[in-house]
């Protein structure tokens, strides 16, 4: 792969792996983190070379894992065990209490109260700010951080006071651009298991009768007469749910850790037409879980958007879905049945429910049966490398009442290591019809994309050449390579950085998050390589990058795969990172030296 792509970029810009790092080292102590022009160009940059970088490791055998310590002799796969995991809170030594935040109302914890009351004691404590204007207050006329927030010198009196724009303000009054957070009226009562699930229960009932008549010792339930209603006579037929129109659109994947809200709109705003939410735990849902009702929020640019759920069992799953369908406001629920990881696979969830028909036949048509909206499926295309059975499930899923479904073209155990199978997505696209099927994998160019509609798929799904190059929506639609310049790369980043401190805050916790949050995605976006520097077009996305210098500073910095200089770029916008910050990526493969 990387022999070939080499073909592909132009020689004058390759270089080695340690005169890269020593020009990257060099010039940032030089610049002190200073943005270099898009015109800088270096002579590093021009030196011939052609030397590759190091070979992925190869996996060990079980005595050599034996002997390498691992536990059992086995390989945790995937699973990132060693992953640092600091809190928020680590990064505050002493929090400024809420009650001084809002508007100096009494603490109702008193003396017992750990956090701090004296402002002047705190903002001598306080880090330093980051910049000298906060996003929240110049976009919404006030910031509901008050002094905690790292960009308070833009809206503090010299007395410690909170200024506000009252001409903001009464502008965005009543609106609220972020919808579907959990109240603590709903939270409470899914915590007390008060939240009454009537259809969930009726359809049930249903799945517990036709057990009870399979079992002949069991006699039949006796019918009773009551009231008739017109739910008895007349249910909700397909054709009645809220209609959306998949046709040809553009469908950014519900990407774990990384499709948060932000970027979700940082990729609207190239033009993806369909967001989802990232993958939720049906269980933590009925649980009333904060955390994870944080999946289900949805942007007010989100114009056509879903939330997707995981669970293995049809009383949660159908439960699930009613809570969704009373509580949130979402165009369509999607059943992820396509989760590779152990944690998920295991227990019978995401791919694990390909295997269990009758289980996933019975959540197909409980949730349909309680939801308003329309139901899609994500699967893959099997479980085991060389035994499709997607083909098989696709027939059943359009007698089940599916409106929409998603197929990845690999299955679970090839995870990433073969290419999308497209000529398989075709054939399951012609035995979906007239349902909808969305192809997924391998999409990074306009190219790929064109390809992908050959195939008569109604939609292609972006996973992770949006998070290369989210600017990929709109390449596809201008049907043209865009060579972006790392100064306007960096004005993505920018507006990334904006939005998670709208989401996540702009007090140190907040900035800590959205930063982290930045990290993993640079690990993905530092796989892109410019087209200008390509002497053919398009860079394939499976073919790891060589070393190679930027046509500047900035382009090359962002073109390292270690995570050192990920930090740096993260420090260009939200400042130094604290002294015990520590931060490894979800998918380190490349985040060494």
């Amino acid at each position: 792969m990387i022999s070939f792509l080499l073909l592909f970029l132009h020689c004058r810009f390759l270089t080695t792996k340690e005169k890269f790092h020593g020009f990257i080292d060099s010039e940032w102590q030089g610049s002190k983190g200073e943005k270099a022009s898009d015109n800088d160009t270096t002579e590093e940059a021009k030196e011939i070379c052609v030397e590759e970088p190091e070979a992925k490791k190869l996996k060990l055998d079980t005595e050599e894992r034996t002997k390498a310590g691992k536990q059992d002799g086995k390989r945790l796969r995937g699973q990132n065990k060693s992953r640092p995991h600091t809190k928020p809170t680590a990064y505050d030594e002493k929090r400024l209490c809420l009650s001084v935040i809002q508007a100096n109302r009494e603490c109702p914890f008193g003396d017992k109260c750990h956090f701090h009351h004296d402002v002047a004691e705190y903002m001598a404590s306080k880090p330093a700010d980051i910049g000298q204007s906060c996003y929240l207050y110049g976009t919404f006329g006030k910031c509901a951080y008050g002094l905690s927030c790292r960009f308070a010198k833009a809206h503090t009196t010299p007395d410690f006071k909170t200024m506000e724009n009252t001409d903001l303000v009464k502008a965005r009054e009543g609106r609220n651009p972020v919808k579907n957070s959990l109240s603590k009226d709903l939270q409470n009562r899914l915590r007390k298991r008060s939240v009454a699930f009537k259809k969930s229960e009726e359809y049930l009932k249903t799945l517990s009768n036709n057990r009870d008549k399979k079992d002949p010792d069991k006699q039949p339930p006796v019918k009773t007469v009551g009231p008739l209603t017109d739910a008895d006579v007349i249910k909700l037929r397909p054709c009645e749910k809220k209609q959306v129109d998949f046709q040809d659109k553009l469908y950014l994947a519900p990407l774990t850790t990384c499709g948060n809200l932000p970027f979700r709109r940082v990729c609207k705003r190239f033009g993806a037409d369909i967001t989802c939410g990232e993958m939720a735990m049906c269980t933590n849902l009925l649980q009333g879980q904060q955390s994870e009702w944080a999946l289900l929020k949805r942007h007010e640019s989100e114009d056509l958007f879903g939330v997707q759920v995981e669970g293995c069992f049809p009383d949660t799953m159908t439960r699930c879905a009613e809570l969704i369908n009373n509580n949130t406001d979402v165009d369509f629920v999607d059943i992820n049945s396509g989760c590779p990881i152990d944690l998920v696979y295991k227990k019978g969830g995401g791919c694990g429910l390909m295997t269990r028909t009758r289980k996933f036949e019975q959540i197909v048509k409980g949730m349909n049966c309680v939801l308003d909206v329309p139901l899609t499926v994500k699967i893959r295309t099997g479980v085991q490398e060389k035994s499709n059975i997607a083909h098989k499930l696709i027939p059943e899923m359009k007698k089940w009442g599916v409106s929409m479904i998603t197929l990845h073209g690999r299955s679970r155990e090839q995870r990433y290591t073969k290419l999308a199978d497209w000529d398989y997505i075709t054939t399951c696209s012609e035995l979906a019809s007239p349902v909808p099927l969305f192809g997924n994998g391998d999409i990074l160019s306009y190219e790929d994309a064109m390809k992908a509609r050959e195939t008569g798929v109604s939609g292609i799904m972006i996973a992770r050449g949006a998070l290369i190059k989210p600017w990929i929506f709109t390449e596809i639609k201008e049907s043209r390579h865009w060579d972006i310049s790392s100064s306007e790369r960096l004005d993505i980043l920018r507006d990334f950085t904006n939005f998670g401190l709208e989401h996540w805050g702009s007090d140190t916790r907040g900035v800590e998050k959205t930063r982290t949050f930045m990290l993993e995605w640079l690990s993905f976006m530092c796989r892109y390589i410019p087209v200008g520097l390509l002497e053919r077009v398009p860079q394939k996305i499976n073919e790891r990058p060589p070393y190679y210098m930027g046509r500047n500073y900035l382009e090359s910095l962002m073109a390292s795969q270690n995570v050192g200089d990920w930090v740096r770029i993260s420090e260009m916008l939200l400042g130094p990172v604290p002294k015990n910050f520590n931060f490894l990526p979800k998918h380190k493969a490349n985040a060494y030296k």
